[in-house]
């Protein structure tokens, strides 16, 4: 783990090839889901890599992460494949639930990714338990319960904000605001401008507020707080400003955003960011088009693969139901 200012430019590269690894996997998901071969809906979170990946970088591989239904960067920042997402995207017995889960439930356990949600706001208490768990267990970890900006108007928001500063738990809140909460602009039902930073006062939190289309900015944030969550000093709360360049969900064309606002945010890419800091640093721009070559390869063996994956067992059905592995004992 490193601080921005000690990232070598190694690792930067690397950053940007996952970046780049994730945005791929969610253009092929936006072309399987017109194709008619995504089932269900889909969140897309393209335009939100440099919080997942900033963040992931900046964490040990036995913390915890919890995440929204818009958690496909997230799944694959803690080790999960283009394969088993776009797979369980599809309903496949190779993905990373069985093809029970979809879209909106990526979880790569073995990696303490502990799943993403679609009631908004519901895992914010459960990454607090999970720090709990931790505590009581002397390991150490931290979890880290990523979320939207309409989460911040929730009540679990505000009720688990309230128990982790009274127990001074070791859990990180990343706020990924993209200035929509669905179709509605945050800053037109929220009393603050910053929905989670302007709220941290009240708990008496550190906060900060940050680029959250900057990898490094991202990392050297989550990194600070994960320190100070250890030491035992309690959660942060971490506001990053990002954008998704897709609609909020399926084929939403997101017309409700301005024009001009949209340009300026696609102007502020993650990936082109990352791309300029590397060029400061005297990378070669041969080496970053290799990184983007490696990841559309990856990608496009990942979709071949996803295809052409067998169908879910039947017999299956109603297996991951209960934790004695049947149901049958309770007819």
């Amino acid at each position: 783990m490193t601080t921005t200012a000690e990232t070598a430019t190694a690792e930067l590269l690397d950053w940007y090839e996952q970046m780049a690894v994730i945005r791929r996997t969610e253009q092929a998901a936006q072309d399987l889901f017109l194709a008619g071969l995504v089932k269900g809906t889909t969140h897309l979170a393209a335009g939100h890599e440099a919080v997942a990946v900033g963040a992931s970088t900046a964490l040990r591989d036995d913390d915890y992460v919890f995440a929204t239904y818009r958690g496909h960067h997230h799944a694959i920042a803690r080790g999960a494949t283009p394969e088993e997402c776009l797979a369980e995207l599809m309903s496949k017995a190779t993905g990373l639930c069985g093809g029970k889960g979809g879209s909106m439930h990526l979880t790569k356990a073995d990696r303490n990714m502990l799943g993403s949600y679609a009631i908004v706001g519901a895992h914010l208490p459960m990454a607090a338990g999970a720090a709990w768990s931790a505590v009581l267990r002397g390991s150490g970890q931290v979890a880290v319960a990523f979320f939207g900006d309409g989460a911040t108007n929730i009540g679990t928001f505000h009720e688990t904000l309230n128990l982790a500063a009274v127990w001074k738990l070791p859990v990180l809140f990343v706020c990924e605001n993209n200035l929509y909460m669905e179709y509605t602009p945050i800053g037109s039902v929220t009393a603050v401008p910053n929905p989670a930073a302007d709220r941290a006062a009240a708990y008496r939190l550190p906060a900060e507020l940050l680029d959250g289309n900057d990898v490094l900015a991202v990392h050297a944030a989550v990194a600070t707080a994960a320190q100070r969550a250890r030491a035992g000093d309690g959660p942060t709360i971490i506001e990053a400003r990002t954008y998704r360049q897709f609609g909020h969900s399926r084929t939403d064309p997101g017309k409700y955003r301005p024009e001009a606002e949209v340009a300026q945010w696609l102007a502020r890419d993650p990936l082109t960011l990352a791309r300029a800091a590397l060029a400061d640093r005297g990378v070669p721009e041969s080496d970053v088009d290799a990184a983007d070559q490696r990841a559309r390869a990856l990608v496009e063996a990942a979709v071949a693969a996803a295809k052409a994956a067998p169908e879910p067992d039947l017999a299956t059905a109603l297996t991951d139901v209960w934790a004695d592995g049947s149901a049958g004992w309770r007819s």
